[in-house]
């Protein structure tokens, strides 16, 4: 791959990994939560499913998922469910709910893992069910492979997306553990919620208004 379009790739890249979307929006509030290191573990839930992605779309499979019809109807409507009821969870959560985040440090080694699978599975899911991810590495990423040495230029595409989706999981997440003081007091910990859950909500509808391509 010619160094120059490398270079080229780099920025786009990241303003897509820098998009406020619902993943963005989990590793804000993890990180508001439960500080930048459990934030950007449990995000590892969201780089599994965004490798599986980037090797569907090498193999070709991402456009044929992106042209049928039914699998896209699927995909989208059962991601968009997921973000929404995920939403309503944040709506509905209270006050008391935030003592097992408040003492998650004095509380036993196996329900700090469980907390940790539990948004590491968010995280998964979030990403797994938005086909907006299959879409970005279908039409984005050929613009930019050598069709001389597809799948080596493709794997070092995908590699270096995952890394720049690293950095800004940990940009967001140092973003939202600035705002940890919000889960201090019950009041912030509610309006937070309601913040993050109304997002999800948005973003739930929004991804069921996402049309298929052409």
């Amino acid at each position: 791959m010619p160094l120059h379009t490398y270079l080229l790739f780099l920025p786009a890249c990241f303003a897509l990994n820098m998009a406020f979307g619902p993943n963005n929006v989990l590793s804000l509030s993890n990180g508001a939560r439960n500080g930048v290191l459990h934030s950007v573990t449990a995000s590892f839930g969201r780089l599994v499913a965004f490798t599986i992605m980037i090797a569907i779309t090498g193999f070709g499979l991402g456009a044929l998922l992106l042209a049928s019809e039914p699998l896209f109807t699927v995909l989208k409507f059962g991601g968009a469910a997921y973000l929404v009821w995920l939403g309503i969870k944040l709506l509905r959560s209270t006050s008391t709910e935030q003592a097992l985040v408040v003492n998650a440090e004095q509380s036993v080694r196996q329900d700090r893992a469980s907390l940790l699978w539990k948004h590491c599975k968010q995280e998964f899911f979030v990403a797994a069910g938005n086909p907006k991810a299959i879409l970005i590495f279908t039409a984005f990423f050929p613009q930019f492979v050598d069709r001389t040495h597809y799948a080596v230029s493709f794997a070092i595409l995908g590699a270096t997306f995952l890394m720049l989706e690293l950095v800004a999981i940990a940009i967001y997440a140092l973003i939202g553990a600035r705002l940890h003081f919000l889960t201090t007091n019950p009041k912030g910990f509610v309006w937070l919620n309601r913040i993050s859950g109304s997002l999800m909500v948005g973003f739930g509808m929004l991804l069921a208004l996402l049309p298929r391509p052409a």
